[in-house]
C-alpha cells in the first residue's frame, strides 16, 4: 500500500481526485482535456510541487491536504529519467512530455503512471487515471486543513 498526497484549495476539496484541474488546465505531463490526478509519493514532495506554482506574496489560507491509499494490486507503469528525452525537466516542459500523460490515459493500460519529479528527481509523482477501472480500489482519505510554515515563503 502506498499513500499519495496532493494539496488543493478548499473550493476543490469535494472531489480532489477527479482530475478536473488537469482537465481544465493541463500540467507538465498532460494537456488540457485530459483527466489525470497529480499526486506525490510524499507529503514533502506535494508541498514542494504546490509551492513551485505559488505567488509568494499571495499564499492561500484555504489549503487542504488530500490523501489516498493505493493498494499494491492497483496497476501501474513507471517511467524513469533515463526513459525520457534529455530535456524532460526543462521549463516550460517540452511538448512531448505532455503527450506522455495524454497517451497513458488513452491507452488505459494502468491506473497509475509513476514519473520522476522535476523538483526532486529522486522522488516520484504518481499520476492517477481516475476513469481507469483499477482506480475504484484507491481509497480516498478524509480531507485535512493544511497550512505552510511561513518560514518557507517569507523573506527574512
Amino acid at each position: 500500500m502506498t499513500r499519495v498526497y496532493r494539496l488543493a484549495r478548499l473550493v476543490f476539496a469535494a472531489n480532489p481526485f477527479d482530475g478536473e484541474g488537469s482537465f481544465r488546465f493541463g500540467g507538465r505531463w498532460s494537456y488540457p482535456g485530459t483527466r489525470i490526478v497529480y499526486t506525490a509519493e510524499r507529503l514533502s514532495l506535494a508541498m514542494l510541487e504546490y509551492l513551485a506554482h505559488l505567488d509568494p506574496n499571495r499564499l492561500p489560507d484555504d489549503l487542504v491536504l488530500a490523501q489516498a491509499e493505493v493498494p499494491d494490486s492497483v496497476s501501474r507503469i513507471s517511467i524513469r529519467p533515463r526513459d525520457l528525452p534529455a530535456d524532460w525537466a526543462h521549463y516550460p516542459a517540452p511538448a512531448e512530455i505532455g503527450r506522455i500523460g495524454d497517451q497513458f490515459v488513452l491507452d488505459a493500460k494502468a491506473a497509475v503512471l509513476i514519473v520522476p519529479s522535476v523538483l526532486a528527481p529522486t522522488d516520484d509523482n504518481w499520476l492517477i487515471n481516475p476513469v481507469h477501472p483499477d482506480s475504484r480500489f484507491i481509497r480516498i482519505l478524509p480531507i485535512e486543513r493544511f497550512q505552510y510554515d511561513r518560514r518557507l515563503i517569507s523573506p527574512k
